[in-house]
């Protein structure tokens, strides 16, 4: 099965560039590029892709404002979102996940990783460079939360599936967190199934916000799980 792929980015070098790598894959087809925002929401919006190459800073709109019109606004499209950009800044990674977006890679990735990260979005998993993940890891754990808080986003989570989420939030792929906790592959994807309907995310890199903004990295009760 081809994975269809929009290429959005302002500056053509970088564009044809990255339009090249995804059509070297057997498996991977470019049906649309974009140099602008307005463009980039426009052409997803008539080609439907099932991944949209998303640079963050571009003219008219931004990448950022563009993934929130496609996936959050009235009409929202069923694309999953991989945010690419030059600069290594916190509040981008921050407000691409807020927007919607199921990765965040900056432009230096090697071309192979960048390929295999499609993969992984399309597939419905979040991916954020490891850089990136580490960041936002400290800058959670900073931020005071209060138990009225963590009740509140958190109380339906049960204690096993507040592990699995942990982990899911330090970056662990369901293989990972089945050896980490000594249970079959099976039985993780249920908690992740659960925890999605309980915290009403539509992916796992909608857990990934909830289990910062929630505090569940600062809460006592899943201290046990390894920070990664």
């Amino acid at each position: 099965m081809t994975i269809r792929v929009v290429v959005a980015d302002d500056e053509a070098l970088v564009r044809t560039g990255f339009t090249v790598l995804v059509n070297s894959a057997p498996d991977l087809e470019v049906v649309g590029e974009a140099r602008t925002g307005e463009e980039a929401v426009q052409v997803i919006r008539r080609t439907r892709p099932d991944v949209a190459l998303m640079d963050i800073r571009m003219p008219l709109l931004n990448g950022i404002e563009a993934t929130r019109h496609l996936l959050t606004g009235a009409d929202p499209v069923g694309v999953r979102v991989l945010m690419l950009t030059t600069f290594d800044l916190d509040e981008y990674a921050f407000e691409a996940l807020r927007a919607g977006a199921s990765g965040f890679l900056l432009k230096d990735t090697l071309p192979t990783e960048l390929l295999a990260a499609i993969h992984v979005v399309a597939a419905g998993d979040a991916l954020l460079s490891p850089g990136v993940t580490r960041r936002l890891i400290e800058e959670y754990l900073r931020r005071p939360v209060s138990a009225e808080q963590v009740s509140r986003r958190l109380e339906m989570v049960t204690s096993r599936e507040g592990e699995v989420l942990q982990l899911i939030a330090n970056g662990r792929s369901n293989a990972e967190i089945a050896d980490e906790l000594g249970v079959g592959i099976g039985t993780v994807k249920t908690h992740v199934s659960r925890l999605l309907t309980k915290l009403g995310a539509r992916d796992r890199a909608q857990l990934v916000i909830a289990a910062y903004e929630g505090g569940l990295m600062t809460w006592p009760r899943f201290r046990s799980a390894p920070a990664g």
